[in-house]
């Protein structure tokens, strides 16, 4: 067996083992809060980049489709997904604005906005926050290494989900389990056990 490989699958299942004793909690208090807002009539709107763009779409998908059970679609928005959208924002504003402007234009008080970034210093996730914010929305923010500003700018009624590890692979890894943890408690508090 190739020694990096098993290293590989060695360290991912050390940091969901060390992930587990700190991030069972607030995952369950994310997956209320997303519980609640989907009962009370709002949506869910989420955003990343990179591989973080791709877990925002995961969860989209998983939310708008199904996730392991047939029922009927929940409302969430990915806002990676739209590029000329992106690029127009990106080209007339700038890149920090792409998802703050989405989030001002399609949040409401009530919605929630999931941020993605494994460091926690996406300058356009933070601004995504802050406009959440100005909306009357509450952030659910899945970080990794020490949070960086994104958890300064968290405020009390946010939730965030910072999986520890300094290594961005570790930390994309735990990120999608949490997404699957969140859809499931979902599932199970929206229409009860499978």
């Amino acid at each position: 067996m190739n020694p990096r490989i098993q290293q590989h699958f060695t360290d991912s299942i050390a940091t969901k083992q060390r992930a587990l004793e700190v991030l069972a909690e607030p995952i369950e208090r994310a997956a209320q809060r997303m519980t609640q807002a989907i009962i009370e009539g709002h949506k869910i709107l989420s955003c990343g980049n990179g591989g973080s763009a791709g877990d925002a779409q995961h969860f989209s998908s998983e939310m708008l489709n199904r996730f392991e059970r047939e029922r009927r679609g929940l409302p969430a928005i990915a806002l990676s997904t739209d590029t000329s959208t992106l690029t127009s924002i990106a080209n007339d504003y700038s890149y920090a604005q792409v998802f703050a402007r989405q989030v001002r234009a399609l949040g409401t008080p009530g919605d929630l906005l999931l941020g993605i970034s494994t460091s926690g210093r996406s300058p356009n996730v933070v601004e995504a926050v802050d406009a959440a914010h100005e909306q009357g929305m509450h952030a659910i923010a899945l970080t990794g290494r020490d949070g960086g500003a994104l958890r300064e700018r968290l405020t009390g009624d946010d939730i965030e989900i910072r999986v520890p590890s300094e290594v961005t692979a570790r930390i994309q890894e735990v990120h999608l389990l949490v997404i699957h943890c969140l859809c499931d408690l979902i599932d199970s508090q929206l229409f009860g056990e499978p």
